[in-house]
């Protein structure tokens, strides 16, 4: 691990010797007029709902039919997000592995839980038509996507996209006092638990539609990391400019105001021990990562700071540069140019 003593002892003298204050972001930015914007109503499909239901004794013509109404997503379903293999008429596999799952009575309670936690969703439609219309101000080609809701088993997924498919795993936001979150094979860590509840929907469905618009690279130095995940959240303050920063990141507010007070000694903390341009994705991925706390920081400092960090770069470069459009922004690829014209020192 990546821990030194001296480490430990610059963060005491800096403490010492640096007093920040802690505010507030403005938003130097206005946020544009939508209202004018033409989107649709978002339908929401229940596919968890259609699928609990389907008649088992006649489970190949019913999936057959669930097939006809669910063309794209189906088949990504059953193979990607439950590992049950390609759906075809011959994969008997299959079709056992998905009779054996509707005659689960932790399924049926499964879906119980999130017909309870969720008899209706006019809200949710209302908040995505609200993240199109913006999406649809900066980016008039984008096409919005047929909207489905799902069920993972608990696997952890949270939002997809196949295609022209916007899907929602329900079982993942059912709260952070659910308390099969931490009964399942591989129990989910605390610190992860309060971004299990339903405001995390909307930004979650936005963060992978820009992953769908623009794939994040697999490889490269810190910085580029870091500035990677800084503008996924820019995207976010743009498309959901009410959202709170705490959920678009998700950290705890308390977390959150602890990197507003520290921001210069976070950034001196990256300059001294030179990480911006390390390699290593291991190491990478303690500060773009998610985890309880950040090694060799203080213990009050998240996990995944780099890309707090990321996403203070991102917002000095665009406060600084307001003739750059967001689409312009989300197509750089050079993030040191960009650091450099941030001109960031908090």
């Amino acid at each position: 691990m990546y821990v030194k003593k001296m480490k430990r002892f610059g963060w005491i003298l800096m403490l010492l010797c640096i007093v920040c204050s802690s505010c507030v972001r403005k938003k130097h930015r206005p946020v544009p007029d939508v209202s004018h914007i033409s989107v649709p109503p978002v339908m929401i499909d229940r596919f968890d709902q259609a699928l609990t239901a389907l008649d088992t004794a006649h489970l190949h013509q019913a999936l057959a039919q669930l097939y006809q109404q669910y063309p794209a997503f189906m088949p990504v379903y059953f193979e990607q997000i439950m590992n049950y293999g390609p759906y075809s008429d011959t994969n008997h596999l299959l079709f056992e592995e998905v009779r054996a799952m509707l005659h689960s009575k932790d399924i049926h309670g499964l879906q119980d839980t999130i017909n309870k936690h969720f008899p209706d969703l006019s809200w949710l439609s209302r908040e995505l038509r609200q993240g199109f219309r913006y999406l649809k101000y900066y980016f008039p080609s984008y096409h919005i996507p047929k909207v489905v809701t799902f069920y993972s088993g608990l696997n952890n997924f949270g939002a997809v996209t196949v295609d022209t498919v916007l899907g929602i795993g329900l079982d993942m936001f059912l709260g952070e006092n659910y308390p099969f979150y931490l009964q399942v094979s591989d129990p989910y860590p605390q610190y992860m638990l309060h971004q299990f509840a339903p405001e995390y929907i909307v930004p979650d469905c936005f963060k992978v539609i820009e992953q769908q618009m623009y794939p994040p690279a697999q490889e490269g130095t810190l910085l580029d990391m870091m500035v990677q995940a800084g503008k996924q959240l820019y995207f976010l303050d743009v498309i959901l400019p009410d959202a709170p920063d705490s959920v678009k990141i998700g950290f705890t507010q308390k977390q959150l105001d602890w990197c507003r007070k520290n921001e210069r000694l976070i950034w001196q903390y990256f300059i001294q021990n030179n990480l911006l341009y390390v390699r290593d994705m291991q190491q990478i991925l303690h500060y773009v990562g998610p985890g309880p706390n950040t090694q060799g920081m203080p213990g009050e400092a998240p996990g995944n700071i780099g890309s707090w960090v990321g996403w203070q770069i991102v917002r000095k470069y665009m406060d600084d540069h307001p003739d750059v459009s967001l689409p312009q922004l989300m197509q750089m690829r050079d993030a040191q140019q960009l650091l450099t014209d941030a001109r960031y020192r908090p």
